[in-house]
């Protein structure tokens, strides 16, 4: 899962994404409004965390532009602005979710928790050749029988059965699986070590799809 932090306090944006990311999820920042639009209109988010105040402008334009482009993202607004108008109006704009500054960590771990439960509740299994993913409990299946994946390897099985048949550009790839992490490395290792275990794992359990490299580019996922 992948989440976007759109916070301008560095400590408490620092503390969010620690608390997030030990919980095994994807975390991506923005600091104003400029930059969480950029990110919003490249990347999709299974959760945004939203402060209503910020640098250059406030929250209500983000659920504006969110709504306006149809975006499936979860939010939950995180704001020191407590008047019942503005979380009304955060609600009515397509917020899911209101948590009051301050906060502790572990109730906006279970509140990010809670809202994807019922995001995902019934959510469609995923299946391409004899692989098969369940996003309701992140497991994965070949050939009938249950293959076990790391974290960012089920990711990263994730990220290419959405996408068969499609050359998946590496840093896109990174940036997906990895979020602002993936900035803080010149080269993609970590990407093509993580890649070749996860194809290892497929191969030895029998799999019938397979993730080819696409030179220069990146990979593509294909049935055999």
């Amino acid at each position: 899962m992948k989440l976007l932090i759109i916070e301008d306090e560095t400590a408490l944006s620092e503390m969010m994404q620690g608390v997030l990311r030990e919980a095994g999820f994807v975390v991506e920042t923005a600091t104003n409004c400029a930059e969480a639009l950029e990110k919003i209109d490249m990347y999709e988010y299974d959760c945004i965390l939203l402060d209503l105040m910020l640098p250059d402008g406030n929250g209500f334009t983000i659920l504006h532009h969110l709504s306006e482009q149809g975006r499936a993202s979860k939010v939950i607004i995180t704001s020191a602005k407590g008047s019942v108008e503005d979380k009304v109006k955060g609600l009515d704009l397509g917020a899911d979710d209101y948590l009051p500054k301050p906060f502790h960590l572990s109730e906006l771990l279970a509140r990010v928790r809670s809202l994807l439960r019922r995001g995902n509740k019934g959510a469609k299994e995923i299946e391409v050749g004899n692989v098969r993913l369940n996003p309701d409990d992140r497991s994965a299946i070949v050939a009938g029988k249950p293959l076990s994946l790391l974290h960012k390897e089920y990711h990263i099985l994730y990220y290419f059965l959405t996408r068969p048949e499609r050359v998946i550009d590496k840093q896109a790839l990174a940036e997906a699986v990895w979020g602002d992490h993936a900035d803080q490395s010149d080269n993609f290792n970590f990407v093509y070590q993580q890649v070749a275990n996860l194809k290892r794992k497929l191969r030895d359990a029998g799999a019938n799809i397979q993730i080819q490299a696409v030179y220069g580019f990146g990979y593509k996922l294909t049935e055999k």
